[in-house]
């Protein structure tokens, strides 16, 4: 295989052609209520080349591996057509490496079967609570091998597997309807999944719990996050700012993302990176074969840094970062975080709590909305906060802002750094993208809360 890209690679009239192959197999079981449906494997071999001149991209993509060098010079000439201006490219080594696999449990040495019967039990541990009206249970599991390859010298192998669940059970009574989930996710370890029957049946009794809630007065409150919702809210509402493509692609952005600015206090420090060992967004080479880094976005408050791929890097000047990844041989890498944080800083949650006599404590998510620097977040659960205690658990809570007013609120960043791998990132329609986030405890001393 190694000869024939190489091959495929040489003699073409481009400033840069790249090459990869992928082979893929993924496993999936789906539950809607008690119904089963959707249980399956699925495999995939195919591949993509992509070429630039003067400044122009072609992209192919292909199925079948045989001619690939014809479906280089395609790539060539779909560049030509386009390209017009001087091309920018920011060099990289190249790098000749084969990545060991990571794996603790591999889920391909777990018969269908089985995997089958543990969701099953799950299911019947949701349904055996009272008042549960549905639920909906999925699993998935996936291999990717990709080997990458470039006019440049580079010839890369590596490989991934990815675990995840996301469970949700929904409880009715009349026309009050509430519901409750947990989103978990590992690389390369099927005993993420393994032994979550008293965590669902809590799962499911919370959503119950949550009819008899009452609900939060809306208004201004000082708001502590959970670090799930606190991780969740700085790859949303920032980390997506923190992408270089749209940074200079968009004229107000690049007035707002300046290289200097202070978006905080001196607590706040802001980290992506895929170099960061053992989580879903880890790897070691990105989809054009850089090196994964460990980015500081902000440092004591200020914007240090943001996400490039090789272009964005070279177009406004600065490092490539390992950040351009794409979701699988049908598409271009595109610049998107890996694992995405907020570093820990020195204040127990008890020393966070202390000073507050009415406040909001909001934890996990179910989803949320960014426009430009304005966020919607909503927490799937929320407790009142009262002199310095949690206290009653409320119904689910929306938070409402302007990110850079929001990070400038945050007063007070916690000690107990924790990492949510059970979501996937969406961009360009490539989703979803293997990611993790997390955060300490955060404390935002004004924020909007929605109670309905």
């Amino acid at each position: 295989m190694r000869d024939k890209i190489t091959e495929a690679l040489k003699g073409h009239d481009a400033d840069y052609v790249e090459v990869r192959v992928e082979e893929g197999e993924s496993t999936r079981i789906q539950y809607r209520g008690r119904d089963l449906e959707d249980i399956g494997r699925t495999t995939s071999r195919g591949g993509c080349a992509r070429a630039l001149v003067k400044g122009g991209w072609g992209f192919v993509s292909f199925n079948n591996i045989s001619d690939l060098r014809d479906k280089v010079a395609l790539a060539v000439r779909q560049a030509r057509l386009v390209g017009k201006e001087t091309t920018k490219f920011a060099e990289v080594p190249a790098a000749v490496d084969i990545v060991p696999l990571e794996v603790k449990k591999d889920p391909a040495a777990i018969p269908l079967s089985e995997k089958k019967r543990l969701f099953d039990e799950y299911n019947e541990v949701i349904w055996g609570v009272p008042k549960i009206q549905t639920s909906i249970v999925s699993y998935g599991d996936g291999r990717r091998k990709i080997i990458f390859a470039n006019s440049q010298g580079s010839y890369i192998e590596q490989s991934r597997i990815d675990v995840t669940a996301r469970i949700t059970a929904t409880a009715r009574e009349g026309d009050n309807v509430q519901q409750a989930h947990i989103s978990i996710g590992r690389k390369g370890d099927y005993a993420v999944v393994e032994g979550l029957h008293q965590e669902l049946e809590d799962t499911a009794k919370k959503a119950v719990a949550l009819l008899s809630a009452p609900q939060v007065k809306g208004g201004e409150y000082t708001v502590v996050l959970d670090p799930v919702l606190a991780g969740v809210f700085i790859h949303e509402a920032f980390g997506h700012l923190s992408e270089s493509d749209f940074v200079y692609e968009n004229d107000r952005m690049k007035e707002i993302m300046v290289l200097g600015r202070r978006f905080g206090g001196a607590h706040l420090n802001v980290v992506d990176g895929a170099a960061v060992p053992g989580l879903r967004g880890s790897f070691k080479y990105d989809e054009e074969g850089t090196p994964a880094t460990r980015t500081y976005l902000i440092k004591e408050g200020l914007l240090v840094g943001r996400l490039h791929s090789r272009e964005t890097a070279a177009r406004m000047g600065e490092a490539p970062t390992g950040n351009a990844r794409a979701i699988g041989h049908s598409f271009p890498p595109i610049v998107r975080m890996t694992n995405t944080f907020i570093e820990p800083g020195a204040t127990s949650l008890e020393e966070m709590l202390a000073p507050i006599k009415e406040g909001v404590y909001a934890k996990n998510w179910y989803g949320g909305t960014t426009s430009m620097e304005m966020f919607t977040f909503s927490a799937s659960e929320a407790y009142m906060i009262r002199n310095g205690k949690i206290e009653e658990m409320c119904r689910p809570v929306v938070l409402t802002g302007n990110v850079f007013t929001t990070l400038e609120n945050i007063d007070a960043v916690g000690n107990d750094l924790d990492m949510n791998e059970g979501g996937g990132c969406g961009k360009g329609e490539q989703m979803p993208l293997p990611v993790s986030n997390g955060s300490p405890h955060i404390r935002i001393a004004k924020c909007l809360v929605g109670g309905k």
